[in-house]
């Protein structure tokens, strides 16, 4: 939710659809002093591997609305928002949201990864598909991982 929010935030503040890489990283970096400007770069990196936001050439657009995010006035997103989760902890979340105990998930996941052979990430997308867990992107770059199309 950090994540969200902080990508929200400069497309609230300059009350726009969409921002140039260089508006959004001033917007961080100097207008919020959340970080440095090599930071604010990682930052979307890290949202647009997640999802959040879409690039084309130099403009950027959150694919969510960013007024409907909550943003409390005392929010300083922390430096977790700047690592990026692999695909196992990004499938795991969308599990674990759809209902599964983790502790469960993950023991099901290892067995279909000792059972099947293939990576835990792709153990991840078998086990979300038999539960029915929309994954998005994440099957196909499971597939990608295994060198399939």
């Amino acid at each position: 939710m950090s994540l969200r929010r902080a990508v929200a935030v400069p497309f609230r503040a300059k009350g726009r659809e969409s921002l140039s890489e260089s508006e959004f990283v001033v917007a961080l970096s100097l207008d919020r002093e959340w970080f440095s400007p090599e930071q604010a770069k990682r930052l979307v990196d890290v949202a647009a591997t997640e999802g959040l936001l879409d690039r084309t050439d130099d403009e950027l657009r959150p694919t969510f609305e960013p007024r409907e995010v909550t943003v409390p006035d005392e929010f300083v997103p922390g430096d977790d928002v700047l690592r990026q989760r692999s695909n196992f902890e990004r499938a795991l979340d969308a599990i674990v949201q759809s209902g599964v105990d983790k502790q469960d998930a993950v023991a099901a996941v290892n067995r279909l990864q000792s059972d099947l052979g293939v990576t835990v990430e792709a153990a991840a997308v078998v086990y979300a598909r038999r539960e029915g867990v929309e994954l998005g992107d994440l099957a196909d770059r499971a597939a990608d991982e295994l060198g399939g199309d």
